[in-house]
């Protein structure tokens, strides 16, 4: 099994430590120092893991919040899904994971005997 690497997220938690519980309150932080992003792109950058961030928005961030950049992005490594074969038996894997015994089957034709 490989290794990826990933990453935790801390916005939220480094917010609520400087008494921040709302996205409303970080909004008008980044607007002083020139990063303009509207009120739905400060909640998803709050509430989920960006996938992709500018340096003048973390930058911004690491400002306001006072914090190191590794207070806010933690480095983890994550195992990587294992790879099946094509057609390797699902035997033993989880009946909630897909459509398991109700995938389709092939009709088979046969002709009338007439």
């Amino acid at each position: 099994m490989t290794s990826k690497l990933d990453y935790n997220w801390h916005l939220r938690e480094l917010m609520a430590l400087r008494g921040m519980y709302s996205t409303t309150d970080l909004r008008p932080l980044l607007i002083e120092r020139d990063v303009n992003l509207s009120a739905s792109q400060v909640y998803r950058l709050v509430t989920e893991k960006p996938e992709r961030l500018s340096m003048k928005t973390l930058m911004a961030l690491i400002d306001i919040l006072s914090c190191r950049m590794d207070e806010l992005i933690e480095p983890v490594t994550a195992a990587a899904p294992v790879r099946r074969a094509a057609g390797a038996s699902d035997a033993g894997a989880n009946p909630d994971r897909g459509v398991g015994e109700f995938r389709p089957r092939r009709a088979r034709v046969t002709r009338d005997p007439k």
